[in-house]
């Protein structure tokens, strides 16, 4: 399996489908099912039972997860693809847009 891209905690731009142009901060990644769920971003409208936590119950807003192909990671302020290098033993994520390491 190759190795994710996108880490928790980027901050990226959606690519693709109706939430087009939005920017967030990765929240949670899935890897095995190619997922991604960034804040403020494809909000769904969920209808929940009262319960401890939401006491009236009714609609919450939350949201949902992207499929990882229609996110783009930031790097300066631009979208740009990822690719790998090895320094110093180590095997660091490069951004392919302006050559510089991401972490």
């Amino acid at each position: 399996m190759a190795t994710c891209k996108i880490k928790k905690g980027d901050t990226v731009r959606v690519i693709a489908g109706k939430n087009k142009g939005k920017e967030g901060k990765v929240s949670s990644v899935d890897p095995k099912n190619h997922r991604v769920v960034v804040e403020g971003v494809n909000m769904v409208t969920k209808h929940t039972k009262p319960s401890a936590g939401h006491p009236d119950g009714g609609l919450v807003q939350e949201e949902a997860a992207l499929d990882i192909s229609n996110v783009m990671l930031l790097a300066g302020g631009k979208v740009t693809r990822v690719g790998f290098k090895i320094e110093d033993g180590k095997k660091v994520r490069v951004a392919k847009a302006t050559g510089k390491t991401i972490d």
